[in-house]
């Protein structure tokens, strides 16, 4: 491989040398090439190799830099619309509640219809924007990455098991968002 290399230096500087020599193997006398004007082409051609590389690699960069701009946009974007659907869904439920609000001279009987439909509404609302209660049942094991427990109290039922919910807890897209009060039973 390297006495190819060697052989065709060798030939090229022969025939910058020696212009009459006919390197291609043809009958006609070559052309007169200076050193220098091999010299002067291959520059030029690299020139323009570097030129070439170069418009590509700033388009390249141009082109990274667009997509990370137009990344940064869409996540704040994505930041500040985020709950946009969930308050969708949660503006009838104000709406309910004010339209209770107006009446002259409510019902008890149609407050408890209104405010039972409104519930309706807010657990539609809480399903869409995957909002889930943590309401754990008596009896149930105690779940320290769901529930919290306020008190231990003695019962009639095995230790570290929840006796009486407080107040339900809730998820949100299998994330904790606030856990379940409880109070468990203590050892006896």
């Amino acid at each position: 491989m390297q006495d190819q290399e060697k052989n065709s230096e060798q030939a090229e500087v022969s025939a910058v040398e020696n212009p009459a020599i006919d390197t291609a193997g043809s009958n006609e006398p070559a052309q007169p090439v200076s050193a220098e004007a091999v010299w002067v082409e291959k520059l030029a051609s690299a020139e323009a190799k570097a030129a070439e590389l170069q418009d590509a690699y700033l388009r390249a960069k141009a082109e990274g830099e667009n997509v990370r701009r137009r990344a940064q946009e869409d996540i704040a974007k994505a930041h500040k619309f985020a709950i946009e659907g969930f308050a969708e869904a949660l503006v009838p439920v104000r709406d309910s509640l004010e339209m209770a609000l107006k009446l002259e001279s409510p019902s008890t009987e149609s407050l408890k219809e209104g405010v039972e439909m409104t519930l309706k509404q807010l657990n539609a609302a809480f399903e869409k924007g995957r909002l889930l209660e943590v309401n754990p049942q008596a009896g149930d094991k105690l779940d320290p990455m769901k529930h919290q427990a306020i008190s231990m109290v003695p019962a009639e039922q095995e230790a570290n098991t929840i006796v009486h919910v407080m107040q339900k807890g809730y998820t949100i897209a299998d994330r904790l968002l606030r856990p379940a009060l409880v109070t468990v039973a203590q050892e006896k």
